[in-house]
């Protein structure tokens, strides 16, 4: 079962992408498949062809998973 993901990493904005496992408690990686902004857009510093991103957990300050029925409500910053 893949999860859907909401990678909070510093300095930089939430991404969403989808993992095939949750960290556990001693992991130093997460891997991330279909990264993507929070509006769907592509993420600048990943190349076009990538199909997965490792990332070191200690760039990350926390993780979001996004249940089913959410998965459709994820809604970035929006300005009027």
């Amino acid at each position: 079962m893949a999860y859907t993901l909401v990678l909070h990493i510093m300095n930089t904005d939430p991404i969403v992408g989808e993992a095939e496992e949750l960290p556990s408690a001693n992991a130093t990686l997460i891997i991330v498949s279909n990264v993507r902004r929070m509006d769907g857009k592509d993420v600048h510093y990943v190349a076009e062809n990538t199909t997965k991103v490792v990332w070191p957990l200690d760039r990350i300050n926390f993780i979001e998973v996004m249940g089913e029925e959410h998965e459709e409500e994820i809604i970035g910053f929006v300005r009027e």
